[in-house]
């Protein structure tokens, strides 16, 4: 993209923004992991009261900053977390309100809830402790697909109706297509 895509724009905000004032509906904090961006984020965050944990092995990919979030998670004393990434726009209000609603409604044995939409697995999820645990016991070399793939009777794909949580953004004539 040629740029840092949690400062993309999205309906007046950056992605980043977007995404803090979206899940602030829904939980009773919002965490943001970011790596070597973390001081030109840093302010965007603290104005909008939400917390920074800093990857300090941002090189190591993506699967490390999602390590490093739900161990925070874990150390502010939670137990579950709405996971998503900031380099695409968030989902509709109403979406993260029924993913959470479907966490919590789930049967025992559930470690998490994936949105779906097209037959395409999207996010936010919204993942329990089990979950978070087998994120923390994968090699860091690893990815969440392939934890997600091993763990996937315990994982719940609920329909939605709401094409961004399979949004992704990769290229500038992908943004274009999702802000015309």
């Amino acid at each position: 993209m040629g740029q840092d895509k949690a400062l993309l724009p999205w309906r007046g905000l950056a992605f980043l923004e977007a995404h803090i004032d979206a899940l602030k509906m829904h939980t009773d904090f919002v965490l943001v992991v970011a790596g070597k961006n973390a001081r030109t984020l840093e302010p965007m965050i603290d104005a909008r009261a939400a917390f920074l944990a800093v990857n300090p092995h941002p090189e190591r990919g993506q699967f490390s900053s999602l390590q490093v979030g739900v161990q925070a998670v874990l150390n502010r004393g939670r137990d579950a977390a709405i996971i998503t990434l900031v380099d695409r726009p968030p989902a509709q209000p109403d979406t993260i309100d029924y993913l959470r609603q479907a966490f919590e409604q789930a049967l025992s044995g559930i470690w998490a809830v994936v949105p779906e939409y097209s037959g395409q697995h999207g996010h936010p999820i919204v993942v329990g402790r089990e979950m978070i645990t087998a994120f923390l016991q994968a090699p860091s070399t690893g990815n969440a697909r392939e934890v997600e793939h091993a763990c996937q009777q315990h994982i719940a794909y609920v329909t939605v109706n709401d094409p961004l949580t399979v949004a992704n953004i990769n290229t500038p004539e992908d943004y274009k297509r999702i802000t015309q």
